[in-house]
């Protein structure tokens, strides 16, 4: 049994209190019911003390939100003496402002009343001017009126002595009137003869000349229908030869399959006689060994009734042992097929190839121009949307990669809207520069399209600056523009640039070699045109996109031999700037491939538009 707690002692815990009464109601012993005032007491000491840390509690996070309260009223205080600080601060700023404009105000009183005192100084001296040239002009005036008074004097007699003059030389007028008129009538009458003449020889020359021309026009006619039909007649020769010469190898392969046929039948024939002498002998050599083995067994050399006939003997010439080969056909008509030792076992048959006669030539490639033309062709067969969609696609192709060569690089948004003829305000302002170049470059495509048409005016240095003047419009115009002064330091651009001293003369070389006999004999439109654009390059005439100008020069020589413009891809940026520090072959090459994957693109959508028309009827 557990001992009696004491009282006045401190209460158990929980669990010895739980097991405390447990014990009790088991036992049931009087003196369990005397443990329950302490019971009471311990747990009213414990809810005492609960109340107080609870109260010591709400106390302290009292104290804490007086706290919190008095740190927000001084940052408060603190915000407040700040922001009078910066009004105090604004106030007097504008104070020093206004202070200053007053100053600025008052000085410029101080100048405008100094400007009205000299202006009214000038006005008195202006004035006193004034009236000394009046009194000047008046002394002049009375001067001049004494001097006319006395001229009118001296004019009046002279006057006099005037008309009698006049009256004489009146008399000698009309004399020399008359014999000037007929003079006059006799120039005239020869003026109208030699003009009759004149006008009779010119009738007679443009006649002889339009007779000439009718001649000329006959002859180069003539001399036309004549080459024509010397061409004619020479592709009819041709047409003719190569058609005998396919008759003759026809019947020379005839013939040679016929001696082929020939001479296999004759060795076929051949080989079957051999075969069937060796059957016979093989009969013969089958009777001896049959009546000599008979007369070795009976002793004495008997008859026999046995008679082996050819019949009796299978057929074996189209036999063979196995792994043995038929031997080939001769392929030489006068030749007989030589005997061979038999190979030995294990090794594979020799198997002599047949001749195979060579494939035909491929057909040859069209030209750049020639599938260009067609391209034309079949757009012009297209609708109006898709003829505007590949232009509006090429223009942006070629304004995009041309100025991505130069490291200058659009997006989408910006080239569609420069390029917009609706839009003649661009909305956002920090796009004005960017569209005003797009706009500018597109008018200097648009100006080499049109000297691309003009076939017959010939292409000088003033292209070249024209094509930079519509790029650069501040630079003036054909007689003020300049060439660059200095060695342009480009990134990019390592190749060596002419010294400015000697820009003139090398871009006229440029196009003396241009104009001259060597393009001629080249015959090449993209060699002419690449080695064009190179060699202006290396001059780097201006300060300025002077690749731009070269790239924009080089297409116009390409559209005006009606070659597509070359559109070098931005992806080749690297390789066009090392080519330009001495590679020309490089150079061709792209340019070559800048046009046939032009061309190969525009086919393949062609290609596409026509199969979806095909596809739905």
């Amino acid at each position: 049994m557990k001992s009696k707690p004491r009282r006045g002692s401190r209460s158990a815990s929980p669990s010895a209190r739980r097991a405390a009464a447990r014990a009790g109601k088991s036992t049931k012993a009087p003196r369990v019911k005397a443990a329950r005032p302490a019971d009471k007491k311990a747990k009213a000491a414990g809810a005492k003390k609960e109340r107080e840390r609870a109260q010591k509690e709400r106390e302290r996070a009292k104290l804490d939100r007086a706290k919190a309260q008095k740190e927000r009223e001084r940052l408060q205080k603190e915000k407040q003496r700040e922001a009078e600080k910066a009004k105090a601060e604004k106030a007097k700023a504008e104070k020093a402002k206004a202070e200053k404009e007053r100053e600025r105000l008052q000085a410029q009183k101080e100048r405008e009343r100094l400007q009205k005192e000299k202006q009214r100084e000038a006005e008195k001296l202006q004035a006193q001017k004034e009236r000394e040239r009046l009194q000047a002009q008046k002394e002049r005036e009375r001067l001049q009126k004494e001097k006319q008074r006395e001229a009118e004097k001296l004019q009046a007699q002279k006057e006099r002595e005037r008309a009698l003059k006049e009256k004489e030389k009146q008399r000698e007028a009309e004399k020399k009137a008359k014999e000037r008129e007929a003079e006059k009538k006799a120039q005239e009458k020869e003026k109208a003869r030699l003009e009759k003449e004149a006008a009779e020889r010119k009738e007679a020359e443009k006649k002889a000349k339009e007779g000439e021309r009718i001649r000329l026009k006959a002859e180069k006619e003539a001399e036309r229908i004549r080459q024509k039909q010397e061409r004619d007649a020479e592709r009819d020769r041709l047409r003719e030869e190569a058609r005998q010469k396919k008759e003759e190898e026809r019947a020379k392969r005839d013939a040679e399959r016929e001696a082929y046929r020939k001479a296999k039948e004759s060795e076929q024939s051949r080989l079957r006689a051999e075969r069937e002498a060796a059957r016979r002998a093989l009969e013969g050599r089958v009777v001896k060994a049959t009546r000599a083995s008979r007369a070795a067994a009976s002793g004495r050399a008997v008859g026999t009734t046995r008679v082996y006939t050819p019949s009796s003997i299978p057929d074996q010439s189209r036999t063979r042992r196995i792994g043995e080969v038929e031997p080939e056909p001769n392929l030489f008509a006068n030749l007989r097929i030589p005997r061979v030792a038999p190979k030995p076992e294990g090794e594979p048959p020799r198997i002599i190839p047949r001749t195979i006669p060579p494939a035909p030539p491929a057909p040859p490639a069209a030209s750049i121009e020639e599938r260009y033309a067609r391209i034309n062709e079949r757009l012009l067969k297209t609708d109006d949307a898709f003829r505007h969609e590949y232009e509006e696609s090429l223009l942006m192709s070629w304004i995009y990669h041309d100025s991505a060569l130069e490291g200058v690089v659009y997006t989408y948004e910006e080239l569609r809207m420069a390029i917009n003829p609706n839009i003649t305000v661009v909305p956002d302002s920090s796009m004005q520069t960017v569209c005003d170049e797009i706009r500018r470059h597109k008018t200097a495509i648009e100006y080499v399209k049109d000297q691309a048409e003009k076939k017959r005016v010939p292409i000088t240095i003033d292209t070249v600056k024209k094509i930079y003047l519509i790029l650069h419009p501040e630079e003036g115009d054909l007689k003020t523009v300049k060439y660059r002064k200095d060695i342009p330091q480009h990134r990019l651009y390592f190749h060596e640039y002419a010294a400015p001293d000697k820009i003139a003369y090398k871009v006229r070389q440029v196009f003396d070699w241009l104009n001259g006999p060597e393009p001629k004999k080249i015959r090449n439109t993209v060699r002419i045109a690449a080695r064009a654009h190179y060699d202006l390059l290396r001059v780097f005439p201006f300060a300025l996109d002077s690749g731009k100008v070269s790239r924009l020069f080089m297409n116009l020589l390409l559209m005006r031999s009606d070659c597509p413009p070359a559109l070098i891809h931005s992806t080749e940026r690297q390789r066009y700037y090392e080519a330009l520090r001495g590679q020309l072959p490089i150079i061709n090459t792209m340019v070559t491939e800048a046009i046939t994957n032009a061309l190969s693109s525009i086919e393949k959508k062609l290609d596409e538009r026509d199969s979806k028309l095909h596809a739905f009827g």
